[in-house]
């Protein structure tokens, strides 16, 4: 499929219905993957497109966050690369390349915006807040799993959104934009820099378990009120949340 009177995206490929990979997504990750390795050689580059061995110490990329967005015109696009070691990013980076702005932290050294300022998640209560999410299209045998919180958090929190780009969604926890980030079924290209900066701006995130293996792709993320009401919607508490930054 090529899509075309604005010259992109280009070739369209389905991987999956509704899972699209375009030409630039493969050209982004070489252009991304050629940038890494030339700045660390002989560490690894893993990406969604090329894949990879995730493990030791390696870089973790996605190329284009929100391709669906990005071929129907929507602007909700990121690009995620994450420094992964043992299974835990220590350093992360998102870009938004249609609205613009970069986010980026280092663990145990904060996270900040493209101008060098903190970043921090919300304040706002459980009542008030705005919680993003995505649904599982890749995982609909998990559809029921996915819904038996989806319906109560609708009903708990103030409202929900569902923009289509993970890891733009979690940049937007960790900017106070959101107050929390919910989803199954993701791939740990999507969440790694993103759960990174919601760690590094004071929020907590983990596993749908309440354990700390949200790389899985299984992830709930936000300021520690709202990530404890989201552990108890998925069957958690909020003892088994992991501990906050720095503790």
């Amino acid at each position: 499929m090529i899509l075309g009177s604005r010259g992109w995206p280009g070739e369209v490929h389905n991987k999956a219905a509704g899972d699209y990979v375009t030409e630039v997504d493969r050209a982004a990750e070489e252009a991304i993957g050629e940038i890494l390795r030339d700045g660390a050689p002989g560490l690894p580059v893993v990406g969604e497109e090329l894949g990879g061995r995730q493990e030791g110490l390696f870089w973790l990329v996605d190329p284009l966050d929100g391709t669906t967005n990005f071929v129907h015109g929507f602007p909700a696009v990121g690009v995620s690369v994450a420094l992964v070691e043992e299974g835990r990013p220590v350093a992360g980076a998102v870009h938004a390349p249609l609205l613009g702005g970069t986010w980026s932290a280092a663990r145990g050294l904060g996270a900040m915006d493209g101008e060098g300022r903190p970043l921090r998640v919300s304040d706002r209560p459980p009542d008030r807040a705005v919680v993003g999410t995505g649904f599982p299209f890749r995982s609909k045998h998990r559809l029921d799993e996915y819904l038996a919180v989806f319906v109560p958090a609708l009903q708990r929190f103030e409202d929900l959104r569902r923009p289509g780009a993970v890891c733009l969604d979690l940049a937007w926890v960790a900017r106070g934009v959101f107050d929390g980030f919910f989803e199954l079924g993701l791939g740990s290209y999507d969440v790694a820099a993103g759960a990174l900066l919601v760690e590094e701006a004071g929020g907590a995130v983990s596993d749908w378990t309440g354990g700390p293996d949200y790389l899985s792709g299984d992830i709930l993320a936000g300021p520690p009120q709202v990530h404890g009401e989201l552990t108890r919607l998925a069957g958690t508490t909020t003892d088994s949340r992991p501990a906050s930054p720095g503790s």
